[in-house]
């Protein structure tokens, strides 16, 4: 399931790609698949392990297309093991409503990304995400769990604090909000046959759709993004520096 739209975020067979808080890898997989040279960061050294697993999988099943490379390593988003320009795109999903500095996180994302690089900026929704705060205590308070809220213009005046230049935004998973409302309801930490009937009724509803992929869920799902999307997706790119004078 992924939150960045590729079609609005195009990635070129090549291409040097940061997935920064990679998690369970979605996103890598994807640019791997794409052509691209896919470094996967994250700090759980547990899903790092998975992650690489499923790189060499994917390596010996050929998904990724020749020439394309995979690495996951652990790392720290605040001090990242890489020279200045490494990458021509970076992609973090999901993990700056996580982390107190995330003006640091930013400006070393922008330190890594090559001029005219692009990157892509993925956070939970201002109004989904007050309701589950609201419904539920535990959804947030948790060690490592959200720290803040963004406002989509905030995201966006941050990103320009940091000498990017955003060009694009939308809304994702608006069928995922409804699930994220009853787990807070009912229990948020309940899982499996210890969640209740709504949310197990829920979750095999979307399991359904991730798999299936129905026309009908597709078509429900376009319509309710721009409405209760979970997710608050935007793209920028880093400007070329001035020219000097002659």
């Amino acid at each position: 399931m992924l939150t960045v739209d590729f079609t609005r975020f195009p990635l070129a067979p090549g291409d040097r790609v940061l997935d920064l808080g990679c998690g369970a890898g979605r996103h890598a997989f994807e640019c791997y698949r794409r052509g691209a040279h896919v470094v996967a960061l994250d700090r759980n050294a547990d899903e790092i392990r998975e992650v690489a697993k499923w790189f060499a999988a994917m390596d010996e099943e050929g998904e990724a297309p020749a020439g394309a490379t995979a690495t996951a390593m652990e790392g720290d988003a605040l001090a990242l093991p890489f020279p200045d320009e490494s990458f021509d795109v970076v992609v973090i999903s999901e993990v700056m409503e996580h982390i107190p500095d995330d003006k640091g996180v930013l400006a070393e994302m922008v330190r890594v990304l090559k001029p005219g690089g692009r990157i892509a900026v993925t956070v939970p929704r201002y109004g989904p995400e007050k309701v589950c705060w609201a419904l539920s205590d535990a959804y947030h308070e948790v060690e490592g769990g959200h720290i803040r809220i963004y406002r989509g213009d905030e995201l966006l005046g941050r990103m320009r604090e940091a000498g990017l230049r955003p060009y694009g935004t939308h809304h994702a998973h608006g069928l995922h909000s409804p699930y994220w409302w009853l787990k807070c309801a009912f229990g948020v930490h309940k899982e499996g046959d210890d969640a209740a009937l709504p949310v197990r009724a829920y979750h095999k509803l979307l399991v359904w759709d991730i798999v299936k992929k129905p026309l009908a869920t597709r078509v429900a799902e376009r319509a309710l993004d721009p409405l209760i999307g979970k997710s608050f997706v935007a793209y920028a790119t880093k400007p070329h520096a001035p020219q000097a004078a002659a």
